[in-house]
């Protein structure tokens, strides 16, 4: 049997997000006799995923300091240090932007093939913004081959006319876990005492860019006009605190679930009844992905693609522009929703696992 080609992936940390769970539901459906993963990772704290890593076979390596711009000699040393000691590494698959440039450009001179994967569509803000904008210039350059997660977020990194070894993959997921599934509602449901309760669900960090304070804006609103409403936030973050306080400070803390970070998510779809998601911006959600092959219906700001919507008539898009009592309204008028599971359109949007995983196993094996 041919060597085992093991391919290392650059993130933050191996937390449950978007990206992990892109990269996991990849590695759980290759054929890891062909192809392993490696991760490194800019945390030196345990991870959600990093059991499930070993035991699958993989390496996480806690060498990496975050990076600041202050220690960028640090930086580019301990990036130098890691691949003198690691010379099995033929492919690097980096998924953090903002420092791209610098370690696939170390990565190259090593003698690895670079691939770089965007997965968002802003910098965020302030001077840590004005220096992503300035690294992300060179990847397109760098690298030997660039993923996006949509043509949106490929265009922000990449620019518009970028095609040369480009291509977007898509955030895939197994479909079979999230089908609408009526017994794990009315478990799930029962569980979290919901009674008759509208649920309105948020899947995502505690973090500015998912706007979790204009969520509870809104929530506000849908209580004044619906005593029953409830509001699960599935996630963590260090926004969290100040999300609760401002909820508790607009007397509806008592209406809110507050779940931290759950594995199952694919249950809690069951038991919501509207997704709500006002993102100040997104790549391509894996959240929402999810959540129309759970038959629910959306109410996004019109931040996020509409390369996200599958044709299921799920989704009303709507401007952050608009106040926090338009958003109440359409929300409410998803009470009473008939849910339905249409996996093939998932499917046929090119979203589904196994084809996704295929490509990408066949790609490292072409490339290492």
């Amino acid at each position: 049997m041919s060597e085992c080609i093991r391919v290392l992936h650059v993130i933050g940390m191996m937390d449950r997000g978007g990206a992990e769970a892109f990269i996991m539901n990849t590695y759980r459906n290759i054929d890891r006799s062909k192809i392993q993963f490696d991760f490194i990772v800019h945390t030196q704290k345990p991870c959600a995923y990093d059991n499930e890593i070993r035991v699958l076979g993989g390496r996480v390596y806690n060498a990496l300091p975050r990076y600041t711009g202050f220690n960028h000699f640090e930086y580019v040393h301990k990036w130098q240090e890691f691949f003198k000691e690691h010379p099995e590494y033929r492919l690097i698959h980096g998924h953090v932007r903002s420092t791209a440039a610098i370690y696939l450009y170390i990565a190259g001179k090593y003698g690895l093939t670079t691939i770089a994967h965007t997965h968002n569509t802003s910098s965020g803000t302030g001077l840590a913004c004005i220096a992503r904008e300035l690294l992300k210039y060179p990847i397109r350059y760098l690298a030997d081959y660039m993923f996006a997660c949509s043509e949106a977020a490929g265009e922000f990194t990449y620019g518009k006319g970028c095609k040369k070894n480009y291509r977007v993959v898509k955030n895939a997921i197994d479909t079979d876990n999230f089908k609408y599934n009526e017994p794990v509602r009315a478990k799930l449901r029962a569980e979290l005492a919901l009674g008759e309760s509208f649920l309105i669900g948020h899947v995502g960090r505690f973090e500015a860019q998912k706007n979790h304070t204009f969520i509870i804006d809104i929530f506000e609103q849908i209580v004044l006009r619906n005593k029953t409403a409830k509001l699960i936030l599935i996630g963590a973050g260090e926004l969290l605190e100040e999300i609760a306080m401002k909820a508790k400070n607009k007397g509806v803390l008592e209406k809110i679930i507050f779940t931290g970070v759950k594995p199952n998510v694919f249950e809690y779809l069951q038991a919501m009844d509207v997704i709500l998601f006002p993102s100040l911006y997104e790549g391509l959600p894996v959240a929402i992905v999810e959540s129309q092959a759970a038959g629910l219906p959306h109410v996004l700001s019109d931040s996020i693609s509409d390369e996200i919507d599958m044709g299921m008539n799920l989704i009303e898009f709507i401007s952050l522009d608009k106040p926090a009592e338009f958003w109440a309204e359409r929300i409410l008028r998803k009470q009473n929703f008939k849910r339905v599971t249409d996996i093939q359109k998932i499917i046929a949007n090119g979203y589904d696992i196994q084809e996704n995983a295929r490509f990408l196993q066949e790609f490292y094996l072409q490339n290492s």
